[in-house]
């Protein structure tokens, strides 16, 4: 998945114990709608952590990620779901516009009214 957004916050890269492994976390605004723009947190692990070095806060940046999720039974036996935003790749960008990837529907709405339906599922 990918999105074009304004860098509003970065943080220091954190690093857990003898394991070695890093994360840093950064937050964008991605403004879909501009008249409600959505405040996103995203993390980089390991190498990826130094991605974020090259930006400034209130630059615009693409931004592509992986939507991961997992599940953990706590030591109660409670079973707890966890999301998180992956980016794996930044980019400059000169517009705060979303590519498409956010919402398939209206991709294909765009395709047919332009008389593209070769990747239509249907």
């Amino acid at each position: 998945m990918e999105i074009k957004a304004k860098l509003l916050e970065k943080y220091e890269t954190a690093s857990f114990g003898a394991s070695g492994f890093e994360k840093r976390e950064f937050v964008v605004e991605f403004a879909d709608n501009p008249q409600y723009p959505e405040f996103v947190k995203f993390e980089l692990i390991q190498d990826k952590c130094a991605l974020l070095d090259g930006f400034s806060i209130g630059q615009e940046i693409k931004v592509a990620f992986n939507l991961k999720g997992r599940k953990w039974t706590n030591p109660k036996g409670e079973v707890v779901y966890f999301n998180s935003l992956q980016a794996w790749r930044l980019d400059a960008s000169t517009a705060a516009t979303p590519t498409g990837d956010m919402n398939p529907q209206r991709d294909a709405n765009e395709a047919t009214a332009n008389g593209d339906d070769s990747d239509l599922p249907f």
